[in-house]
């Protein structure tokens, strides 16, 4: 299986504890930021240093503001097949308080995450998937949450965030049977956004991610935010809730660039303001 080759651009490594680990690569391409697990001798499973290193990548490209949308992806033809149970056995927990499994799993970014996911990704894996909010998928793909099979449940979001994704009696099929489902079944539901060939995953979601980044990032950032928000809000409440959030937008600078921007036939210069 073909891997994408990432340009090398303002390439950095993932710091943990203040040494350099190679677990889990980070670059930014222009506007994107490309995080990738690194271990495919292990189908990138997930240690504490990868969970350390991927949520310190989330925090960069929170605060960046030359960074628009994040890719998380895995090196070696695999997404990630879950925790390293070695590491487990051993007593280490993947999980980050506040941030959970991988950094991810408890605490989303402001910022567009696509999931690029090539082979594997099962337990853990597929939790991190879950919490992507768009995810690109190789044909050779596969999703499942195999805890079941294990005695364990799918304790890092896989059991709130499948439901929420697919029909609750297909969510709760995989659940409670630990099968896989394939890429093509996964698209069929509209768990998976876009199909692409084995090995183009990665190239597929920075194309996906190109066409957000060119977008007003306070208007990307806040459609984010209402989209996440807004399941929780009661059918009373959600106009007053939205509506200041809309009129912060409304009111900003962007907002007047991107009127003027198409009233003059031109491309917008957008200010983060």
């Amino acid at each position: 299986m073909r891997t994408a080759t990432l340009p090398s651009l303002n390439s950095q490594k993932a710091v943990n504890c203040g040494a350099l680990t190679m677990d889990v690569e980070v670059e930014q391409l222009g506007e994107i930021l490309v995080i990738a697990i690194n271990r495919p001798a292990q189908r990138n499973a997930v240690t504490r240093e990868v969970s350390v290193a991927i949520a310190e990548a989330l925090d960069r490209l929170d605060k960046d503001n030359d960074l628009r949308v994040g890719i998380l992806t895995g090196r070696g033809g695999y997404f990630c097949a879950g925790m390293d149970l070695k590491a487990f056995v051993s007593g280490q927990r993947p999980e980050l308080e506040n941030r959970g499994f991988g950094g991810l799993t408890e605490r989303s970014p402001n910022k567009p995450l696509i999931a690029a996911v090539e082979g594997f990704a099962l337990a853990g894996g597929f939790e991190l998937a879950l919490a992507c909010d768009l995810i690109v998928a190789a044909t050779g793909a596969t999703f499942g949450l195999p805890e079941v099979k294990r005695g364990l449940v799918a304790g890092s979001g896989g059991l709130v965030r499948l439901p929420q994704r697919i029909p609750r009696a297909i969510a709760l099929q995989y659940s409670l049977t630990g099968e896989p489902m394939d890429a093509a079944t996964a698209r069929q539901w509209g768990l998976v956004n876009e199909i692409c060939a084995n090995g183009e995953a990665l190239d597929c979601a920075i194309s996906l991610a190109q066409r957000i980044a060119v977008n007003a990032p306070l208007a990307v950032r806040m459609s984010k935010h209402i989209i996440d928000e807004s399941s929780e809000w009661s059918r009373v409440e959600v106009w007053d809730k939205q509506r200041p959030l809309v009129d912060s937008i409304i009111s900003s600078t962007d907002a007047a660039e991107g009127s003027r921007a198409f009233t003059e036939k031109r491309s917008p210069v957008w200010c983060n303001k």
